[in-house]
């Protein structure tokens, strides 16, 4: 076994090992498993501390900052209110001072009264019922032993839970699944008491004692789960499903939220009624003893249950699905299924290394969820180009109201009065605009982000920077906008750069200070407060001490008179991997002006879908010293910079763009979206270098290597490879499977 340790962060307590219905789906009573017999009725007080003492070491061990006991049976109301209270008790004193305890219950409900759940909210013991449907569905097996119906005594549990006083303690209802049972009838009944969730239950089966399938459906499972899906969305989801809700995480690229599906490593132990430690309950259904560890909270700790091979083979992630799961593109969103319904005995079955007994119905669960996921639910970016723009606009309003409210007052006074002069810039519609066309800049979000970096390390130097920012970044606002407002703007080493316009001389070489610049006309003034204003036209690159952004038309571009931009004065442009070049001269800023625009002349001839007219947005270039020809970097910042090289010629310079623009379009989708999930760190073959990359990489390469292809066919080697590789893979989201969707068509 590979891997550190896994913790336990959940614990089923088993309290009492005795039922008083005789449900015939039951595993503890009804499958392979009998240990139960040999067990003690009731836990004793000596399990109870050793129990708690033992949690608490390792709770302490592990540094974790919650557990959950669930307090469980057989029935763990028949232990009795006094029994309950000394657990509690026992728990709660453990754990004072070194992690929250989550004390919870799972019960039939037919012993619940007022007198538990007094207990219960006195320790904060949250409560979840046993609930199979409507009076048919739940008497379909919830019966006590004599047959009589156990529904009214149910309901009588749940109804009393719902009262005001009682309802922060309602942890939700646990269906098992009878496909015989109507599915809109199950859910309408377990809807309309209005639970906290639902959790619908698979019943335990196996290889070798498989679920029952009435007319042989392959999908019977699936198919009673997607007629409750379906009403659940008829009605307005109007109550949290868990397995719902778990597959609709991991498609979008979270994690799993249930045991029983998703590749999490499991966390979980029990404790039996005589203190032994056990692996998870449900494989009782599998063999006698499948769940025996041979410890006991006596001799062993938990780490050494947690060591066990039988506990480790659940940790494993991908690893620890059958060669059949691992091929499979579900396999994130089902994690093979329950453990325990991998079980086969038979010689060529290798134990539990299986697909689940339910594999086609939870594939077919999965295919049906993702089928009837609306549009919407995938993120805006994904569909176009100004969707991303708006998407990457609104992080870094995001990022620069984080800074605000992280700052917390301890901005001073500089920030506090630019925070105000940013709301009067947004209260009219020029300002707004100016502001806007600031905040777009690259370099704004490298700025913002090294201030909250700057905040968080607790540099003393966070509060100016964040200043300093923030007023340069208005002032600049403001002269684009033409408003006649006096911006304080801080210069350092004698220059003041005003971001998207370029940098003015104010002083000599290391001095630094604050000039007052407001628009006027064409350009603006800048000057002391109380001095003389020196006026300063924007566009003229021969006014003394001022030096503008140098920007470049391109034929066809959506963005007229702003197709790119050089930008070698920002001072946060240092973000890339190789190093910013120093300001170019003006003849060599001209130079590589003609260069960009020739390539980009190139493109439009070559590869018409990816020239002037398919950019999204102005492109800022910035120069840098090293790094290898034609290839683009894109550093830390916000959507639309490049680093290139300042010495290229147009035909390497094409092929700069396409892999740049490409680059930085992929991963200014993955800061608003997500296209693959986190948790993938499984590998992948790229066709064109023969060797093995994670997911984000394969993807993120075909989406580039497409742009080159219609440059230059020799690209298209190998894509048809990745294209089908990335469509069989199972990190994509929704998200992810619309971008190759686009893709596919591209190529």
């Amino acid at each position: 076994m590979t891997g550190p340790l896994v913790p336990f962060r959940e614990v089923v307590l088993k309290v009492h090992s005795r039922c008083d219905l005789a449900c015939d789906h039951c595993y503890v009573y009804e499958h392979a498993d009998q240990s139960w017999r040999t067990r003690p009725k009731t836990i004793s007080d000596e399990v109870i501390f050793r129990t708690a003492q033992r949690l608490a070491e390792h709770a302490k061990t592990h540094a974790l900052p919650s557990v959950s006991v669930i307090l469980h049976g057989g029935e763990p109301l028949l232990a009795g209110p006094a029994r309950l209270r000394r657990i509690c008790e026992e728990l709660t004193s453990a754990f004072d001072g070194i992690a929250a305890l989550d004390l919870r219950i799972h019960t039939n409900g037919l012993q619940l009264s007022p007198r538990y759940l007094d207990l219960f909210s006195e320790y904060d013991v949250k409560v979840g019922i046993s609930l199979d449907g409507d009076r048919a569905a739940n008497d379909r097996h919830r019966r006590f032993a004599d047959g009589r119906s156990s529904h009214p005594l149910v309901l009588k549990a749940v109804e009393l839970l719902r009262q005001e006083r009682y309802r922060h303690l309602n942890l939700g209802l646990l269906c098992t699944i009878d496909i015989e049972n109507d599915p809109v009838a199950v859910l309408d009944a377990l809807t309309e008491l209005e639970p906290p969730l639902i959790d619908f239950l698979l019943p335990h089966a196996t290889w070798d004692d498989p679920p029952p399938r009435p007319d042989g459906s392959p999908t019977a499972y699936a198919d009673w789960l997607l007629a409750v899906f379906d009403r659940w969305q008829e009605q307005g989801r109007p109550v949290p499903v868990r397995i719902f809700s778990s597959v609709a995480s991991t498609l979008g690229g979270g994690p799993s939220l249930t045991e029983s599906l998703g590749l999490a490593p499991t966390d979980l132990v029990v404790v039996e009624t005589d203190g032994r430690l056990e692996q998870v309950d449900s494989l009782k259904s599998a063999y006698e003893g499948a769940a025996d560890t041979g410890f006991d909270v006596f001799a062993h700790t938990f780490d050494e249950v947690a060591a066990h091979p039988g506990v480790r083979a659940r940790q494993l992630g991908l690893d620890g699905v059958s060669e059949t799961c691992r091929r499979c593109p579900v396999v994130r969103s089902c994690g093979g299924g329950l453990y325990t319904h991998r079980y086969r005995s038979s010689p060529d079955g290798e134990g539990f290394d299986n697909p689940s007994v339910y594999c086609h119905d939870l594939a077919a669960l999965v295919h049906g969820i993702e089928a009837r996921t609306p549009a919407d639910t995938v993120a805006p970016a994904v569909a176009g180009p100004a969707e991303l723009l708006a998407a990457q606009e609104d992080l870094t309003r995001t990022l620069l109201a984080r800074l605000h409210a992280d700052l917390d007052g301890g901005g001073g006074e500089r920030w506090a009065r630019a925070w105000e002069l940013a709301a009067v810039l947004e209260g009219s519609e020029e300002g707004a605009r100016g502001l806007d066309g600031v905040l777009a800049h690259p370099y704004t979000r490298t700025w913002l982000l090294d201030a909250l970096a700057a905040l968080h390390e607790d540099r003393p130097q966070a509060a100016s920077l964040a200043a300093d920012g923030l007023q340069t970044l208005l002032a600049a606002a403001a002269v684009r906008a033409g408003l006649d407002l006096r911006v304080p703007a801080p210069y350092r080493d004698g220059g003041l750069v005003l971001p998207t316009l370029g940098r003015l001389t104010v002083a000599g070489p290391g001095e630094r200070g604050t000039v007052l610049v407001r628009a006027a006309g064409e350009g603006f003034l800048a000057g002391p407060a109380g001095g003389a204003e020196r006026k300063i036209r924007r566009s003229a690159a021969a006014e003394p001490g001022w030096l503008p952004v140098r920007a470049f038309p391109l034929p066809g571009s959506p963005f007229p008179g702003h197709g790119f931009v050089i930008d070698d004065l920002d001072p946060h442009r240092d973000c890339f991997a190789a190093p910013a070049a120093a300001t170019l001269a003006p003849a060599a800023a001209g130079r590589l002006g003609d260069a960009l625009t020739e390539a980009w002349a190139l493109i439009g001839e070559r590869a018409p879908a990816h020239g002037a007219e398919s950019l999204d947005g102005p492109l800022t270039f910035t120069p840098l010293t090293g790094g290898a020809p034609g290839e683009p970097w894109v550093g830390r910042h916000g959507y639309g910079a490049l680093g290139i090289g300042a010495d290229q010629d147009a035909g390497t310079l094409a092929l700069t763009l396409l892999r740049g623009v490409r680059r930085a379009r992929f991963r200014a989708l993955v800061d608003v979206t997500d296209l693959y999930a986190a948790d993938g760190a499984w590998e992948h073959r790229m066709p064109w270098k023969e060797e093995l990359v994670p997911f984000s990489r394969l993807l993120e390469a075909a989406y580039e290597r497409l742009a080159l292809a219609a440059f230059d066919p020799r690209y298209r080697d190998g894509l048809p490879q990745a294209l089908d590789t990335l469509e069989g893979a199972a990190e994509l989201t929704i998200g992810g499977k619309r971008l190759l969707t686009r893709m596919r068509k591209e190529f």
